[in-house]
């Protein structure tokens, strides 16, 4: 599902990752870290999608940087990044950004 944003600006935190052979309770705390996203003041909403070869992009959007940095120190968040160290990824990379525009088809 391509996620509802308000007018620019708002800001994306672009999370790429590879994948380890680790499942254990990969696809739990994910469901989990989206449903406590979506409670978060600020959270604008989400798109995901993850290829064959386990490369995942998931892009979240926020309405403030305040925002983001709030979900960041979140408790149970902060123990999901703690595990998608040591466990699930092979590789990650964070970016977070300014939307300026946005634009497209409905």
């Amino acid at each position: 599902m391509i996620a509802r944003t308000p007018e620019p600006p708002y800001y994306a935190v672009i999370f790429t990752s590879l994948r380890s052979d680790s499942e254990q309770d990969y696809t739990a705390t994910a469901e989990r870290m989206l449903e406590l996203a979506r409670e978060q003041p600020g959270f604008l909403g989400v798109e995901s999608a993850r290829g064959a070869d386990g490369l995942g992009i998931t892009v979240s959007y926020w309405r403030d940087e305040e925002s983001i940095r709030t979900w960041r120190a979140q408790a149970e968040h902060r123990e999901a990044q703690r595990r998608g160290r040591a466990e699930w990824y092979r590789a990650f990379r964070t970016r977070a950004a300014c939307v300026e525009r946005d634009y497209g088809l409905e």
